[in-house]
């Protein structure tokens, strides 16, 4: 079975790179060329194309394998894959991922730890993050369920600014649990953070810089 699958493999002919092929290593007849600034020069051939590549001092890339004759531009192959390198590391690192933060109650809280939980709960909510609210019954609490769902109605009205309830209430064995959506976007909730964060060291700089000297008479 393994034997059958290595030579099936073979003749596949390995696995297919994602690199274009560049330069020499293409290998037809003629191409339509592309020129550096995105001028169309029109069907030349591959010999000819290489020529004007090695006059420019540049890459001859394919670009559309598939079309006929394949689509090949002139660039800078080195600087594009850096280019397009530092793009998609730019467009992970703004990427928005959903996260779930999850807060635990017990049905009788205090008002001085209500207040508490409730300020991360707001807190979360600003990121731009779902929260998991969880009220954990002990003991004969378990038959006041009503408690707990009066606690999580209170804070939904709370918070109903800043998100919605996404998850209506529901008994999970010893626990009752509630989800709560921000209506803000975890893309918005970021970008606000950065521009607050940038205010913040801009009015730092402006407090450390020098006062100016009165100008004399």
């Amino acid at each position: 079975m393994a034997a059958r699958q290595a030579v099936a493999w073979c003749n596949r002919g390995g696995p297919i790179s994602a690199e274009p092929r560049i330069n020499d290593r293409i290998r037809v007849p003629e191409v339509r060329l592309v020129g550096p600034s995105g001028e169309q020069v029109g069907i030349v051939p591959l010999a000819k194309a290489l020529e004007l590549a090695q006059e420019y001092d540049l890459d001859l890339v394919e670009v559309a394998a598939t079309a006929r004759p394949p689509v090949c531009k002139l660039m800078d192959y080195g600087k594009f894959k850096y280019e397009s390198a530092m793009k998609a590391r730019e467009a992970r690192k703004n990427q928005a991922h959903t996260v779930i933060k999850e807060m635990k109650l017990r049905p009788k809280i205090d008002p001085h730890d209500y207040d508490t939980k409730k300020g991360h709960v707001v807190r979360f909510l600003k990121q731009g993050d779902k929260v998991k609210i969880t009220i954990m019954f002990r003991g004969r609490e378990q038959s006041r369920p009503e408690l707990g769902y009066r606690l999580l109605q209170r804070l939904a009205e709370d918070v109903q600014e800043l998100g919605f309830v996404e998850s209506n209430p529901k008994q999970d064995g010893r626990n009752m649990i509630m989800v709560l959506g921000p209506h803000k976007k975890k893309t918005e909730a970021m970008a606000e953070a950065r521009e607050a964060q940038a205010a913040r060291k801009a009015e730092r700089q402006q407090g450390t810089s020098p006062a100016e000297e009165p100008a004399e008479a």
